[in-house]
């Protein structure tokens, strides 16, 4: 199939840029995630149960809020001139953050602005993938299907290998085009980036890939953890597949 011919293609590239390893490796074979592009199965299908969710949103906000409250008062000590111009960047930042966790909490889709927006929070401390400390990391590998029972270096290599790979995906499949693939490649591309597809219309999927990929290859590489959260953020209230 169409994309499955890229998939091996760029699998290439990967091998002398990107060391899978053998779990992610596992991963993305045949008949795990899609890649080979075969029906998920239905029964396997729980990708973010409802619990996971609300802890991972409560969890960055708090954990954001914590963090730049100490920031704050370091700022305001030794560099008051500058502090009065990071302020005013950081609240418009702290608000869409705020903002898009609660309406996804209260059953809203976001849209490709409203994650877009979120950017320079997702490339530094805290939330940047270099900083996400080990419970983040396990309830993120959930989120994904990885176990998270492994000790947080190799949550993180493992996340970060991951989302690379499927940032290359995107990028592969932003030039063929969606409209290359079938209905059940569609079905399994959105499987494999967090959207339960199973018992969601084809139109509605091409729709939700598409703005997937409009955020993913927006993305620079040091804002990457944005994308290993948008399988979160992006797919929990899509065509109501809320649980």
């Amino acid at each position: 199939m169409a994309l499955s011919r890229v998939c091996w293609a760029r699998a290439a590239l990967w091998g002398s840029t990107v060391n899978l390893g053998p779990l992610l490796i596992r991963r993305l074979q045949l008949g795990r995630c899609g890649l080979a592009w075969g029906a998920p199965r239905p029964s396997k299908l729980h990708l973010s149960p409802k619990a996971d969710v609300k802890s991972l949103l409560s969890y960055v906000v708090t954990k954001t809020k914590a963090i730049n409250e100490k920031y704050h008062r370091f700022l305001g000590r030794n560099f008051p001139r500058f502090y009065v111009m990071y302020t005013v960047f950081m609240k418009g930042l702290r608000w869409h953050l705020k903002e898009l966790c609660n309406k996804i909490q209260h059953g809203s889709h976001p849209a490709v602005n409203d994650i877009l927006a979120l950017r320079e929070c997702f490339s530094n401390h805290p939330l940047g993938m270099n900083h996400l400390q080990a419970l983040h990391l396990k309830a993120l590998s959930r989120a994904v299907l990885l176990t998270p029972h492994l000790p947080t270096f190799l949550l993180r290599s493992r996340l970060k290998n991951h989302t690379t790979v499927i940032h290359q995906l995107d990028k592969a499949l932003i030039k063929l085009g969606i409209g290359e693939l079938t209905a059940q490649e569609v079905k399994s591309a959105c499987y494999l980036r967090g959207l339960n597809s199973t018992h969601i219309a084809e139109e509605k999927c091409r729709t939700w890939l598409g703005e997937w990929l409009q955020v993913s290859c927006s993305l620079k590489d040091a804002e990457l953890s944005l994308l290993l959260h948008n399988v979160v953020l992006f797919s929990t209230n899509y065509a109501g597949t809320r649980r």
